[in-house]
């Protein structure tokens, strides 16, 4: 059971991937949704789950400062090693941006997959209960990598490999569980680091760049819709 869920894992970032291509003339649009599925996975998502695992061994002020390092690393590594803030056309660093970004979000579908792993190591139920989440926020994985890609002046092509190693990468996450155990309390400060890093993702990168180039109502009204979105998807999932 746990291979098909591997299997399913893969195509629904795949398909979410193909629908950012395809619908790249609407980027600024797709960019505002992902703004707000990213910041949605943060706060309904990764949040609780790092509080519920950590808190077992760790104390509340600890996690916290946990997920305040995950947002200053990347901010420290964006801003001295590849940001350049609404670059030009053609600069090389917006595409090390794309890369880095869309390399935080195969890692964090990684952790997805050892989430998923995991739980079914603790019960099958909750290993059900944390697929189902995992599987329908991974669509919005899929337009999320893909859209770091192509708005930082990547090729489809490029933003293709990366949508493959987004959808590989929890199957990846899986598999890996298969001959290890992470205590729950440290994959809880893990989520606490990658709760910060999708903050600034979605707030210090999205949501500037989406409405940079298209300052409408509708970029905004977009980036609310994917927060409700993965708001109802995880409460329901969960």
């Amino acid at each position: 059971m746990i291979f098909i869920i591997a299997i399913a894992a893969f195509e629904s970032t795949l398909l979410g991937g193909i629908f950012a291509i395809r619908f790249k003339d609407k980027l600024h649009l797709i960019l505002g949704f992902s703004a707000g599925a990213v910041l949605g996975v943060a706060f309904f998502d990764l949040l609780p789950e790092s509080f519920e695992l950590a808190s077992k061994n760790y104390d509340l002020k600890l996690i916290t400062l946990f997920i305040a390092i995950g947002f200053a690393v990347f901010m420290l590594i964006d801003r001295f090693f590849s940001i350049h803030a609404h670059s030009e056309e053609g600069c090389q660093k917006s595409r090390h941006q794309g890369n880095l970004a869309a390399a935080a979000l195969c890692l964090h579908s990684f952790l997805d997959g050892l989430g998923i792993g995991l739980a079914f190591k603790i019960s099958p139920a909750l290993g059900f209960v944390v697929a189902a989440a995992v599987l329908t926020h991974d669509f919005s994985d899929g337009i999320n990598t893909v859209s770091m890609i192509l708005k930082n002046k990547g090729e489809k092509n490029k933003a293709f490999k990366w949508l493959v190693a987004d959808a590989v990468a929890p199957v990846l996450g899986i598999v890996v569980t298969l001959f290890f155990t992470v205590p729950a309390p440290m994959l809880g400060l893990i989520l606490a680091i990658f709760t910060g890093l999708f903050i600034y993702i979605g707030a210090s990168d999205l949501i500037p760049e989406s409405h940079h180039r298209h300052p409408t109502i509708w970029t905004t009204l977009m980036t609310i819709f994917g927060i409700l979105v993965l708001y109802l998807v995880i409460h329901f999932a969960g």
